[in-house]
């Protein structure tokens, strides 16, 4: 059980694995202010950096469970480099389906939804470990513009447009199932520029040093293509948040 090595490559530098650059997440941080001794679930927690900054800012402590074993290692590794390793752990494990063993007062999924099935089944998901009077946190992409076509809908990684919501049907959308929405952290365009553009030297570096490698084609042609398609499609139509609910 593990992420294709594709994803590792294209993503080995970065912290977050998300269109939110680390001070955007420090923002979310400060804007929810979470007591000391919180405790929260990360779920695709990625390499960490939520659970491992907000222990160290915070106080908090808590569980991240991610399905790649290279980003649970990053996350021990930087948990370790910030002196919170005894506040934070992180599980090698598929998060679609975990809860915590006793309720938790932060759940969170960061940008990776479909460990839910979408936006409502990790919803659902995610309440099974939230406390009454939790705060939840999902990560999740929204139109910023209507697309134009089915070349713009496949380069948003959507099949139909009602793949996603705009923002305002998103929040409703979070609404409908009985949550208020309390704080929100907007990607921009220039998250995104950081989040993509990482990834293009990450797979031009691994390129060179792995020139004969099996997935060298494959690379290759991403990184060809990927840039122009990236700055006519994604950039400019697909927006990401991280919003914050609370239960009615």
């Amino acid at each position: 059980m593990d992420l294709p090595r594709i994803f590792t490559i294209r993503e080995s530098s970065h912290r977050v694995h998300n269109p939110i650059t680390t001070d955007k997440l420090a923002t979310l941080g400060r804007a929810l202010d979470p007591e000391p001794g919180t405790r929260v679930l990360d779920l695709a927690s990625g390499s960490g950096e939520l659970l491992c900054t907000w222990a160290r800012d915070h106080l908090i402590t808590g569980t991240g469970v991610d399905i790649s074993t290279v980003f649970t290692e990053k996350a021990r590794a930087r948990a370790a480099e910030l002196g919170v390793a005894d506040r934070v752990d992180f599980v090698h494990g598929d998060a679609a389906g975990y809860i915590a063993d006793e309720p938790v007062d932060l759940a969170a999924c960061i940008g990776a939804t479909w460990i839910g099935g979408g936006a409502a089944g990790t919803v659902e998901l995610l309440s099974h470990s939230l406390r009454p009077g939790g705060v939840m946190l999902i990560g999740e992409p929204y139109w910023r513009r209507q697309p134009p076509d089915q070349d713009t809908l496949e380069a948003c990684h959507a099949v139909s447009e009602s793949d996603f919501r705009s923002l305002p049907e998103l929040i409703e959308q979070f609404g409908s199932l009985g949550y208020d929405v309390v704080e929100m952290v907007l990607a921009d365009q220039d998250s995104w520029d950081r989040y993509r553009a990482a990834e293009w030297l990450n797979l031009r570096r691994w390129l060179d040093r792995n020139p004969d490698d099996e997935l060298a084609a494959e690379i290759r042609a991403e990184l060809t293509e990927g840039p122009a398609r990236y700055a006519r499609y994604e950039r400019e139509y697909l927006g990401w948040g991280i919003f914050a609910l609370m239960g009615r």
